[in-house]
């Protein structure tokens, strides 16, 4: 998985709200990979790290897994191919909305 080139579909754009949980800001891009299952039975979703702007889709390199731990999803994290990220930078960014689950990184 690590490493792999995806292309994600953004279907909570960064700038954008959730849409059920309208105070949940989305400070970053994020969607999904079609075509992937998640443990959930969904599309597997994705975090999109490096891209400043929103977009509708992106193309990157997966340099984490974020495993949720008392939770079936797991989130993906993916950035340009030429960006790499700490361990602490990832955690910075998608703690918005990590916050409320217990949680691991693996890069």
């Amino acid at each position: 998985m690590i490493g792999k080139i995806v292309k994600v579909t953004v279907d909570r754009p960064l700038g954008s709200f959730h849409p059920e949980h309208k105070d949940l800001y989305y400070p970053i891009n994020y969607g999904y990979i079609e075509g992937i299952l998640a443990p959930d039975g969904e599309e597997q979703d994705a975090y999109i790290l490096g891209v400043n702007e929103a977009v509708k889709e992106f193309t990157g390199k997966v340099i984490a897994v974020i495993r949720r731990l008392d939770d079936v999803e797991e989130k993906w994290v993916v950035a340009p191919p030429d960006q790499e990220y700490a361990l602490d930078e990832i955690k910075r960014a998608v703690e918005f909305q990590e916050q409320y689950f217990q949680y691991e990184i693996l890069m």
